[in-house]
């Protein structure tokens, strides 16, 4: 039989029957979406029925300028028999002028979009009207460098698209609902113009690490006019808030429509956006919070914090410390380290520091975080610093006179790197993962992972005695906005004599990276406290002392207290803070526990203002994967006491388990989150 005679008139990818095998039926497009290392299978329609002579190959091909040598380009003849690994192609069953045949890729076969086509013989090569299939990484294939043996944790690292990213104080976690969003429409063209837009060679894109570094650099707009900008300065009037975002999708969406960088991001906002693109490509990803998280800009992995004879802060360095920063954790392995360094890699989006000229950060083994070994690439030195600086406190007497003389009043050991948090596999729960970044605070190999880090002795500063008198805190609790805030500071005489005390105290608003955005109370009293006796002092803040300054700048806020105390016989001084977050009114979400595809229901969102003062310019944000896109409705000024209530018609279109995003924004306050679930069959 003449094989010129034999020809393709037609390619069924079988996009149902293949995805469900590569799990990637969820995925929002037309074309087949795959994962390497693991078979798929196309019919090929024939003019003819198949015979053992006839000699066909399988053309695959990725990027501009595809090439045999760099597994670019891929040419694979189609046998009769199965191949153990790697490229292969064989023919499992004929049916006249049907040929099913399966189709295997490399389990390190460079992930993208793919040209599929068929040649016969010498001359004949076949290529469907749209040709392209999505290749992607495979943590379900043991041969992929980003495997993940577990089901449940790739479950939830990377088929999940919602989740929650947490906030607060290291006293009062707080999870933000967050729609990730990594199978709708336009994510996996917007992830791959990304990593065309990094410039990362199609041969790269072999290697998770290298994709991983790429993505942390592209997600910020900061180089490469990538993602997202950053903007911490409280007005973001050209854009849109970043408190005001529910999820990834919206951005990525706009950025892929628009090509242009999307206003604004802060942290968790970054390490959302990182989510949703690792995930997406198929990297095992979680967002991760460390609370109390170090920003040492000297690197010298210590956090120097001055403050004035009021206990105020005093502006004199770069180095801070947040009460939490966000960024992100991929698994996979680690060839470019030496051996025992794969699982869990720290990365970060957030543009704080350059890494090789450019605003990137990561990805850094967590082992290597975790004892010190900060020589290790990527940037470990930088994280290491987030969780386990330690935090110097300075007084400085005249700051306008004399800035340069200064008092150091204590070396906080234990003050970074705590409560280090991520949602829990398989539930709506937060887990501690503090232990995999670090040795429990105090102990011999917390230390040694220090002085590793250090690689020399810490120079030996004197410090002044221990205070007779120890200032602290008796509670630290949330509290309820609208309401005082209370707290008694506590005095602490270990001395056999009695101890007059000069306490001050000073109650600043601040934003979640440590700025200072108003002073609302200062405290200033002579205590004396009796011999081996303990005193506390009560301080409190009226609720109007604090709400008029809470539309000062468009983001959420804390309260940072701050006390110094100082003996008057031997001016020994102490000093010790606290950090407490608001509590917010609730959102009620009412709809149904189940609904059905193409039937509509009705969800209703009601809100009552009780936090004492008018809410302005209010909007309700609004947003559920497969139900309804992102909505926002301008519910104008709210009274003190106001209600509202608004409904939306959802029809759904995907089944399972869904989640529905809602969160309240105003000129006053924004931390307002609700969610609900609902089953879709």
């Amino acid at each position: 039989m003449n094989q010129s005679d034999l020809k393709v008139t037609g390619i069924d990818f079988l996009k149902q029957q293949n995805e469900e095998l590569h799990h990637t039926s969820e995925f929002v497009t037309p074309r087949l979406v795959v994962r390497r290392g693991q078979p798929f299978v196309v019919s090929l329609s024939l003019s003819r029925a198949h015979s053992a002579g006839d000699q066909l190959h399988i053309h695959l091909s990725v990027g501009a300028q595809p090439l045999q040598s760099q597994e670019t380009l891929v040419i694979i003849p189609v046998t009769q028999s199965a191949v153990a690994q790697g490229w292969s192609a064989r023919i499992i069953q004929t049916s006249g002028q049907k040929c099913e045949v399966e189709v295997r890729t490399a389990p390190n076969a460079a992930v993208g979009q793919y040209s599929f086509k068929v040649k016969i013989g010498e001359d004949y090569l076949y290529s469907p009207e749209d040709s392209n299939i999505y290749v992607l990484f495979n943590p379900w294939c043991e041969g992929d460098g980003v495997y993940l043996p577990d089901e449940e944790a790739r479950k939830e690292y990377v088929i999940n698209d919602t989740g929650y990213i947490y906030v607060g104080s290291a006293n009062d976690i707080t999870g933000k609902p967050w729609n990730f969003g990594q199978f709708e429409e336009n994510m996996l063209d917007c992830c791959l113009f990304l990593l065309d837009k990094k410039g990362l060679k199609q041969v790269a894109r072999k290697e998770p690490a290298r994709v991983a570094r790429a993505m942390a650099a592209v997600v910020n707009a900061n180089d490469e006019n990538g993602v997202l900008c950053g903007n911490w300065s409280g007005d973001y009037s050209d854009g849109t808030p970043p408190v005001h975002w529910t999820g990834s999708l919206a951005i990525l969406q706009e950025y892929h429509k628009s090509r242009k960088p999307v206003c604004y991001g802060q942290c968790w906002v970054f390490s959302g956006v990182l989510t949703t693109v690792m995930r997406c490509l198929g990297i095992p990803t979680r967002s991760v919070t460390n609370f109390c998280s170090a920003h040492d800009t000297q690197g010298n992995l210590t956090i120097d914090i001055y403050l004035d004879q009021r206990g105020q802060r005093l502006d004199i360095t770069t180095d801070s410390i947040w009460n939490f920063h966000v960024w992100n954790d991929v698994w996979m392995k680690r060839p470019d380290l030496p051996e025992g360094y794969d699982g869990w890699q720290a990365l970060d989006a957030t543009p704080q520091e350059k890494s090789e000229g450019v605003h990137q950060c990561g990805p850094s083994a967590l082992k290597a975080i975790k004892n010190g070994e900060v020589y290790l690439a990527h940037d470990t030195k930088f994280v290491f610093a987030e969780v386990n600086a330690d935090r110097i406190i300075w007084l400085v007497k005249d700051p306008v006179r004399e800035p340069e003389k200064m008092i150091r009043l204590r070396e906080h050991r234990s003050a970074v790197g705590k409560n280090i948090s991520t949602k829990a596999v398989g539930k709506d729960m937060r887990q501690d993962i503090t232990m995999e970044y670090k040795f429990a605070e105090g102990t011999p190999e917390e230390r040694k992972a220090v002085e590793r880090a250090l690689a020399v002795s810490r120079p030996d500063v004197p410090f002044p005695t221990t205070p007779t008198v120890q200032v602290g805190f008796e509670s630290r609790n949330a509290v309820r906005l609208g309401t005082p805030v209370t707290l008694c500071i506590s005095l602490s005489n270990s001395s056999s004599r009695d101890q007059t005390i000069s306490l001050t105290a000073s109650c600043q608003l601040q934003t979640y990276d440590g700025k200072n955005v108003a002073t609302i109370k200062v405290l200033k009293q002579e205590v004396t406290v009796q011999a081996k006796s303990s005193t506390a002092v009560p301080i409190e803040v009226e609720a109007a002392e604090y709400l008029q300054h809470l539309s000062v700048v468009n983001d959420d806020l804390l309260v940072r207290v701050t006390a110094v105390s100082k003996t008057k016989e031997s001016s020994s001084i102490s000093v010790d803070d606290a950090t407490l977050a608001f509590k917010y009114p609730p959102i009620t979400v009412d709809m149904p526990e189940t609904a059905k595809i193409g039937e509509p229901f009705t969800c209703t969102y009601t809100f009552k203002n009780d936090i004492g003062i008018a809410m302005d310019n209010c909007k309700l944000h609004v947003e559920g994967l497969g139900l309804f896109r992102h909505e926002t409705f301008n519910e104008g000024n709210i009274r003190a006491g106001g209600i509202f209530r608004s409904k939306v018609i959802c029809t759904p279109t995907r089944s399972g388990e869904r989640k529905i995003i809602a969160k309240i924004t105003s000129d006053q306050i924004n931390g307002i989150n609700a969610e609900k679930s609902i089953v879709i069959s």
